[in-house]
């Protein structure tokens, strides 16, 4: 049995500040595991978006009067926000995106086009998200790059002895995700970062998925570039970060042209471009989303990422206790240092009936392939179940998944 009393988190009065927790569906409590695709907003960061349209909702950077002061203030405290909550060296090495996936596009098109020339090697692993897989192949088939993957064994752990064959000296990059959206696997991004280096790459890491659950140190990882986004983190959709090594930022050309991003712009000489951060965030940003970005990372802190992951590690393990019990129920991915995240098959059942089925029962899983198919592929199937924890979720939850997992296998079978 799982021990849930001797942690210093209050997780009733962390559930207290998510409104959408008291809420029913189909007649039934809410339970929520749905937190790798997106994390619930608690109502400060709620408040702080509507305090913004409410108050201060100005155009950023380039406006003299009173609104505009406080809506650059709050938007470039949230950089300061991100790096202290990252540990980069200096705040211009925080880039805001629309998420993960346009902060991995953007090195794409701009490091990688500044840098990257046909018979160059990328080197990425079996466990990404598409995010960290397609940009990558649309540069390669443009440019005439050459991909290779990292595997994986049957825990759905990487290869690292592979890892390290596939340098050669053509290779130019790693991406890699700090942990599995589809298995939880946690990757050890430091010593491939090492490795990395020692050969001559640079390494980009996601961390959608770490950022939630690790407690982020991007100087010790000696990551190049870093990537998460907001809503992950329980702050609003459509925002993210992309962090750079300064040197690098300030080698890399602009990739969106526009307002904002630019010094002179001219018919009769060349337009030059602003400073990092800002030759990276072309025209008017997702200013109330940046701002809510700031008090999620207010709300984590709060209550200490070291403790909200020691709770999601036993939540983790009553979850894999109580689902090994069930007959025909399949883990995929048993790493051993695995983040709060469960993919599983059910033998005669299909992950998307499973799915339908137990939200009428007021429980929310993902099912599907998880923008992993490659990783899917490679363990013969197309589609699992996934439930994913967060700092507010329950052992009661958990309870209440589970049997309702057995009734609906007990419908489809």
């Amino acid at each position: 049995m799982v021990d849930f009393n001797d942690l210093e988190l209050d997780v009733a009065q962390v559930r207290r500040h998510f409104p959408i927790l008291d809420r029913e569906v189909h007649g039934k409590p809410l339970v929520y595991l749905d937190n790798a695709a997106t994390s619930q907003t608690p109502e400060s960061v709620i408040q702080s978006i509507a305090d913004y349209y409410r108050r201060y909702n100005a155009n950023i950077h380039r406006g003299l009067h009173t609104l505009a002061d406080e809506a650059t203030a709050a938007y470039e405290g949230t950089r300061e926000k991100v790096r202290a909550f990252i540990n980069a060296h200096e705040h211009r090495e925080i880039i805001f995106t629309r998420g993960t996936t346009e902060a991995i596009n953007l090195v794409a098109n701009s490091w990688g086009r500044a840098n990257l020339k046909a018979g160059d090697e990328i080197l990425i692993s079996r466990l990404e998200h598409h995010s960290n897989i397609v940009p990558w192949q649309l540069l390669a088939r443009e440019l005439e790059l050459r991909i290779k993957v990292i595997p994986v064994d049957e825990r759905g752990v990487l290869d690292m002895h592979a890892y390290r064959d596939l340098f050669t000296e053509r290779t130019r990059l790693v991406a890699v995700n700090h942990i599995s959206n589809a298995f939880g696997t946690v990757n050890p991004v430091a010593e491939m970062a090492d490795i990395a280096h020692r050969q001559g790459a640079l390494i980009l890491v996601d961390g959608a998925q770490a950022a939630p659950h690790e407690r982020v140190d991007v100087q010790a990882l000696d990551a190049d570039f870093y990537a998460f986004s907001a809503h992950k983190v329980y702050g609003p959709t459509g925002v993210g970060m992309l962090y750079g090594k300064a040197a690098l930022l300030e080698a890399m050309p602009p990739w969106q042209g526009g307002g904002e991003m630019i010094k002179t712009v001219s018919f009769e000489v060349h337009t030059t471009f602003a400073d990092i951060p800002h030759r990276f965030e072309a025209g008017t940003p997702a200013i109330g989303e940046v701002v809510g970005f700031g008090a999620a990372l207010d709300w984590v802190g709060e209550f200490d990422l070291r403790l909200i992951k020691s709770w999601e590690q036993r939540l983790l393990a009553h979850a894999t206790q109580e689902l090994s019990r069930i007959d025909g129920l399949r883990i995929l991915g048993t790493a051993p240092h695995k983040a709060a995240v469960i993919s599983f098959i059910v033998e005669g059942a299909h992950s998307q009936d499973i799915g339908l089925l137990i939200d009428q029962l007021g429980v929310a899983i993902r099912t599907g392939h998880h923008c992993a198919q490659p990783l899917l592929a490679e363990f013969g199937v197309d589609a699992t179940c996934r439930a994913s924890f967060a700092a507010y979720n329950t052992p009661e939850e958990i309870d209440i998944f589970v049997e309702a997992l057995k009734r609906v296998i007990g419908m489809v079978r």
